[in-house]
């Protein structure tokens, strides 16, 4: 039985039950347990559930998809919190049903990734925008509010600083505390609990925060127009020596630890200071706030871009993958005022989100 089959006899059998019983709450309820009774012995007969992993960021978005696609459908998604980088591996490793059907991520697949996808035989992905996220820096909500440059994030941060705004000779970060970067900011140790290597909010964090304060210093600006790789060496690479905590792709957990160390600073996506506004508090960043607002106007400066990838062999393999796209993409999800907005994404223009949706309509794959 193809998948086609069961879902038009699911239709069928909803339409009967409906037009037999006239247009009452019980009825609907019961045409819908029907689609959702397909679903069960769709996934049993081809395969199983749909299976989603990837990053951090996006993980609670795709949750949330999951739960609402079941209740209307009966499918069932896992998704698994692998990071960005770990889920585009899994994501790549094979066209086969073992593998992954879809990878979230918070910024957009490598060319290396992408390349072998097409090496490992997947070769049709479907890249699929969502919306809009903010890095943040946030402390304790008790803590002082930390106003800081991108200049400041770099200076904090860099495993290796230049002597002056002049000088490019490089030395070990000799800074312990944020007032000896900037007076303006509290005297506290800097202690930073950031994403791991694996994590596509770090691959973002640093290509956009740590970049664009390098870039504010002269000496490196100059280096960036004669030697783009080195400039890149020199702002990529994050202290080794305490002071930049690889915190692993738990949030939830990072939070907890911000509120236990005061002192500290967690660097994560927005949706998790919108989820914990209650613990904890983001810092600004050349004097704008990480809000919904400026996020959406791109006013805040570290921002980026949420995708997920769905694996174009897996559709009619899988059952309800391009349906479970559907739902992500959707107005009532993914669209202004939808449910995704309401645990902190950050929705796409209109038009935007309109290509988007016809990409997924027409399974059209794309190339690096």
């Amino acid at each position: 039985m193809t998948m086609k089959t069961l879902i038009l006899g699911a239709a069928s059998a909803a339409l009967l039950v409906a037009c037999g019983g006239g247009d009452t709450a019980a009825v609907k309820e019961k045409a819908a347990e029907t689609v959702k009774d397909a679903a069960k012995v769709a996934q049993t007969a081809t395969g199983g559930d749909i299976r989603v992993v990837g990053s951090s960021t996006v993980y609670p978005f795709s949750t949330k998809v999951a739960q609402e696609f079941k209740n209307k459908t009966g499918f069932n998604v896992v998704v698994e919190s692998t990071g960005s980088g770990g889920g585009h591996k899994l994501f790549c490793s094979g066209a086969d049903q073992s593998t992954p059907d879809i990878t979230n991520s918070s910024r957009r697949q490598k060319k290396s990734e992408f390349d072998n996808c097409v090496k490992n035989g997947v070769q049709g992905v479907v890249e699929v925008k969502i919306g809009f996220d903010g890095i943040v820096l946030a402390n304790a909500v008790d803590s002082p509010v930390m106003n800081m440059s991108l200049k400041d994030v770099y200076m904090a941060f860099a495993k290796e600083v230049p002597t002056s705004d002049t000088d490019c000779t490089l030395r070990a970060n000799p800074y312990t505390s944020w007032s000896e970067i900037n007076p303006a900011l509290p005297d506290f140790k800097i202690e930073a609990y950031g994403p791991p290597p694996t994590s596509g909010t770090r691959d973002a964090f640093v290509e956009i925060a740590m970049e664009g304060g390098a870039k504010k210093v002269d000496c490196l600006a100059a280096l960036r127009k004669e030697d783009k790789k080195a400039f890149a060496n020199i702002a990529h690479t994050l202290r080794e020596d305490g002071k930049w905590i690889d915190a692993g792709e738990n949030d939830n957990a990072l939070v907890q630890t911000l509120v236990n160390t005061p002192t500290a600073v967690g660097v994560f996506g927005y949706s998790f200071l919108d989820q914990n506004a209650d613990k904890i508090k983001g810092a600004n960043i050349d004097g704008t706030a990480p809000e919904f607002e400026n996020i959406a106007a791109g006013d805040y400066p570290v921002a980026r871009s949420l995708y997920f990838y769905i694996k174009k062999d897996h559709v009619g393999q899988t059952p309800g993958l391009q349906e479970f796209a559907l739902e992500f993409t959707s107005d009532a999800a993914a669209g202004p005022g939808g449910y995704l907005e309401e645990i902190g994404l950050v929705p796409l223009p209109d038009a935007e989100r309109a290509a988007v949706r016809t990409a997924v309509e027409n399974l059209s794959t794309y190339s690096q």
